[in-house]
């Protein structure tokens, strides 16, 4: 019994013991990284039956990364030394998640506030009433869809034009089915070229990777990713005009002035991280000020038009109810994330990928490889993992993972948020074997914005 006792604390010895008792966190063939690696791969597997196991996403992720740090602080004590290198890292990790966790917040809280003011319900009145017809309504969608994702993000993108397409679509479900697969491409082609468009953008961005001008050089090929399978998709939406309701729904009192405000608050972020070199949250976080601001005028004025049409106890309008309505779940979870892809990283499973990896495949086919497997796996841990990884790539390549993050996850339904929202929003109609139906065109797309990026921006590849 003492011998198999001994055998099994030998395996959790120090991998590596440098002079003065300093710990290697090399453990990437220690059963201590196994079993790290082991608790990631169950809680994403969780994270993927979500609807099946009822159990919100942030939660297994969130155990698992917080089992993986103890895990790690335990055994450098445990081997002689202190945790003090893995205090360190998991700062550095939980600084980094904060500048994103805060950025996030506030986006939410704007689209909420926007939303609540009922700007976007009267977006969707307008369209309607333009009774146009149904192909040039999956055109218009998508266009939108392409263009506001960049500022909305993607996935709220997609739930406001569903909303447009559900209302004109009425009983064509032709129509809805191809018009949601175009918001899912258009939303995800859209965010790929800009610093707000998706979680990987930003995360880009705040690693400095990529400077917010500099995603404009992925314009040309995001819009050819969303294009080619619209081109094809074009000939099976059917012909026809919808009926249009006679109903529009008004601008509530201060809903275009949040829109200024978030304008505002995007400038000041982007000038701030730019020119100051002040972080994005920072940015933001004054932004939210000045929604604020707007929120105590938005207050007089409704509690002004409430006494005077003898209202009692009215309702107060507040930011911080909105904030506190934000998805939190979603927030949590980008912290599981980083937990988890952190911990891995300070194990030394990323760098053995990077080797494997770009090693094997090279920038360009690895980067490609990253985009394929967004399909699969959400596009936030892989984008994480390969900033992790830090390989040394030129700015044209890390353009290029920018790209196939941003769009990879297009292939399939669940390669998105943007998807898998809409597969509940849409009543039935967009499901994963109708957006499987049209995988080829949207690989051929995948392909020629790949191919688009190669030859458009041959000058940010080092030769």
């Amino acid at each position: 019994m003492r011998v198999r006792l001994a055998l099994l604390l030998s395996l959790f010895a120090p991998a590596a013991r440098a002079d003065g008792g300093a710990i290697s966190l090399d453990l990437v063939n220690h059963p201590v990284g196994w079993i790290a690696l082991a608790l990631f791969v169950l809680a994403y597997a969780a994270v993927i039956a979500e609807e099946r196991i009822h159990i919100a996403k942030s939660k297994p992720v969130m155990l698992a990364g917080g089992i993986m740090w103890g895990l790690l602080a335990w055994w450098t004590i445990h081997a002689g030394g202190d945790a003090a290198p893995v205090h360190e890292a998991f700062k550095a990790m939980f600084l980094e998640y904060a500048e994103v966790f805060f950025f996030l917040v506030v986006a939410m809280t704007y689209v909420t506030a926007i939303g609540e003011r009922g700007v976007f319900d009267a977006l969707r009145d307008w369209l309607v009433q333009r009774r146009l017809g149904y192909r040039p309504l999956f055109w218009i969608t998508g266009l939108l869809a392409f263009l506001t994702s960049p500022v909305l993000d993607n996935l709220t993108t997609a739930l406001v034009m569903s909303a447009v397409v559900l209302a004109v679509g009425g009983d064509n479900r032709r129509f809805v089915t191809l018009a949601c697969i175009n918001l899912v491409v258009a939303a995800n082609a859209g965010g790929a070229w800009s610093a707000f468009g998706d979680i990987t953008t930003l995360m880009v961005w705040q690693a400095q990777k990529v400077q917010f001008t500099e995603f404009f050089a992925i314009f040309v090929p995001s819009l050819v990713n969303w294009l080619v399978p619209a081109a094809f998709m074009h000939f099976a939406v059917p012909q026809g005009h919808p009926h249009a309701p006679a109903q529009r729904s008004p601008i509530k009192i201060g809903g275009l002035g949040i829109c200024v405000a978030f304008a505002a608050t995007i400038a000041i972020t982007v000038a701030g991280r730019q020119w100051l070199d002040m972080p994005a949250a920072w940015g933001m976080l004054t932004g939210l000020a000045l929604l604020n601001l707007v929120a105590t005028r938005i207050e007089r004025r409704e509690l002004r038009y409430a006494f005077a049409n003898g209202i009692e106890n009215p309702s107060r309008y507040s930011i911080f109810r909105i904030i506190a309505n934000a998805e939190w779940d979603t927030l949590l979870f980008f912290y599981g994330v980083f937990a988890c892809v952190g911990a891995l990283a300070a194990i030394g499973y990323l760098e053995l990928a990077s080797h494997g990896l770009y090693g094997t495949l090279g920038h360009t086919g690895a980067n490609t490889a990253i985009g394929l497997l967004s399909a699969v796996v959400d596009n936030i841990p892989i984008m994480f993992a390969v900033l992790k990884m830090n390989p040394p790539m030129d700015h044209g390549q890390w353009l290029l993972v920018t790209l196939t993050a941003g769009v990879g996850g297009s292939l399939l339904s669940i390669g998105s948020a943007a998807g898998v929202a809409l597969m509940g929003a849409s009543r039935g109609a967009y499901t994963f074997n109708a957006h499987l139906r049209w995988i080829v065109p949207i690989a051929v797309g995948y392909a020629a914005s790949i191919a688009c990026h190669l030859w458009l921006n041959a000058r940010h590849f080092t030769p």
